[in-house]
């Protein structure tokens, strides 16, 4: 009876240590009971550098990689989106039906008036003609001169400031050049010795001068 015991106690420790062989092999483990493999890795049927428990368990890291990646990526592509389409822009002048009269006379203009901000303008050179004036233009300056008679006005590309034969005086906006025609503001003819009568109601500008 007692070598029955004693046989039967061996044969269960020999069968829990070769069970315990198969889940572990050499190296030290770490407070969690597990750590990674730097040696004979394959031999144990485990990846070079992967970590594993040694009562068995699979590995953490690479499940936590795995979904750390996955979540990532979901991430990634939830950030992606439409980019939003340019604001349009519109020009801040607009064509004017403006009729202009010189003693009477209507001004047929080569290019139409504009109005900007509220500001009537007319291109320099159709009005200088009417007006029988004559101008200059000072590219280094760009620096306008308007002459007729006695009279002279000068004016500076996207300036308010005028020069009425040498005077300083402010304009309601600045001449500018708008698609490739040179515009000066209505009032700075008031220079030239021009009286300006200006009906809304008509859409009128009438210049004696």
């Amino acid at each position: 009876m007692n070598k029955k015991v004693l046989v039967t106690s061996v044969l269960s420790l020999f069968l829990l240590s070769s069970a315990t062989s198969v889940l572990a092999h050499p190296g030290r483990t770490d407070s969690n009971g597990g750590h990674t493999c730097w040696t004979n890795c394959a031999k144990w049927g485990l990846e070079y550098g992967e970590y594993h428990y040694h009562n068995g368990g699979s590995s953490s890291s690479s499940s936590k990689s795995s979904g750390s990646s996955s979540s990532s990526s979901s991430s990634s592509s939830s950030k992606k989106t439409t980019p939003a389409k340019p604001k349009e822009t519109k020009p801040q002048y607009t064509e004017s039906s403006l009729k202009v009269y010189v003693n009477d006379k209507k001004v047929d203009f080569t290019n139409k008036p504009v109005q900007y901000q509220g500001s009537n303008l007319l291109p320099l050179r159709d009005i200088a003609d009417a007006l029988d004036a004559t101008f200059t233009y000072d590219q280094d300056t760009a620096t306008i001169g308007l002459t007729k008679d006695k009279f002279k006005v000068t004016l500076t590309m996207g300036s308010k400031t005028v020069f009425y034969n040498g005077k300083a005086s402010t304009l309601s906006t600045a001449p500018k050049v708008i698609n490739g025609v040179t515009y000066i503001p209505v009032q700075s003819i008031k220079g030239l010795g021009a009286t300006l009568q200006l009906n809304g109601s008509k859409n009128t500008l009438n210049i004696e001068i």
